[in-house]
């Protein structure tokens, strides 16, 4: 679905200091702009933001950022943010193919990618967020032991993101094919996920770890 152009939206966001709109400055620098040490959480494609917002009040001694391209959907986040009054996300509007000059060295020590464009024809696969391409970057950046949470309700990429991760050194310690009915009971269910579920869709989970 295309967005209406928002022109408002932008410069709502840069009143606010939780909206980085030049993130390449802080990379090396992002315990600087949390103010402390603690562990740095990051969203690719946060959407409208409920799954940070339940994350990141439940963990108050995380830190999380939030990455989507879409001003029109990122200001929602902020105002959500700031209705909750969190001081542990900061917002990124950014081109994920970009993420490798965002980030230094060991800055990030998890990453969720929930319900991405599964890209299902050929020659677009680069283009997934689980994609070799990208875990590559997220190598450049991320701790050893590093997991990543991967949802999606698409089986094919979901197929294909288990071999991707695999082949780039990673170790999948879990996984299921029905989230729902699985053993694991961390989950944050997604605005989509709902949505998903109520119609009786099977929700696929892995966590990947960097080796």
């Amino acid at each position: 679905m295309r967005l209406r152009k928002k022109w408002w939206a932008r410069p709502e966001m840069e009143k606010s200091p939780l909206v980085i709109t030049e993130p390449t400055q802080y990379s090396g620098k992002w315990s600087e702009v949390f103010g402390n040490s603690n562990d740095i959480h990051l969203e690719l494609g946060c959407g409208r933001g409920d799954f940070i917002i339940k994350v990141a009040s439940q963990n108050p001694n995380k830190n999380y950022i939030a990455i989507d391209l879409k001003d029109e959907v990122l200001v929602y986040v902020l105002r959500k943010v700031q209705e909750a009054e969190l001081e542990n996300i900061r917002i990124i509007p950014l081109q994920i193919a970009f993420i490798e000059d965002v980030f230094s060295e060991n800055e990030i020590s998890r990453i969720y990618i929930n319900f991405c464009n599964p890209w299902p024809k050929d020659r677009h696969n680069k283009r997934r967020l689980t994609h070799t391409k990208f875990l590559t970057k997220y190598k450049k950046f991320i701790k050893p032991n590093t997991e990543i949470w991967f949802k999606t309700d698409n089986a094919g990429l979901f197929d294909a993101s288990i071999e991707y991760f695999k082949d780039n050194g990673f170790k999948i310690e879990y996984y299921t094919y029905d989230l729902h009915n699985s053993d694991f009971h961390e989950n944050i269910v997604t605005e989509y996920e709902s949505k998903f579920v109520s119609l009786g869709m099977k929700i696929m989970f892995l966590k990947a770890v960097l080796k």
